[in-house]
């Protein structure tokens, strides 16, 4: 599965991108924050507050107990803000 991080979930993570493989109990987009956040200080820096995370399966924004199903493509990015 493809994840893809925005603007400063991206900065604080390191990398635009990565392909990873789930753990099996990895259901929801829910779960999948708190899979990410525990593997590394970079990705707890970035997730710390996973609620205001606003995340996209196939390119369809999805609230967090979304189950993630057969997702290629799951992006992740910080509030929207602006005028």
């Amino acid at each position: 599965m493809r994840l893809i991080y925005f603007a400063w979930v991206r900065e604080r993570i390191g990398k635009p991108q990565e392909d990873v493989e789930l753990p099996g109990d990895v259901e929801t987009v829910a779960d999948l924050l708190r899979w990410l956040r525990s593997r590394g200080e970079e990705y707890e820096n970035a997730l710390q507050y996973p609620d205001v995370i606003r995340v996209a399966i196939d390119q369809e924004h999805v609230d967090h107990r979304q189950k993630l199903g057969a997702a290629r493509e799951i992006a992740l990015f910080p509030p929207m803000t602006g005028g």
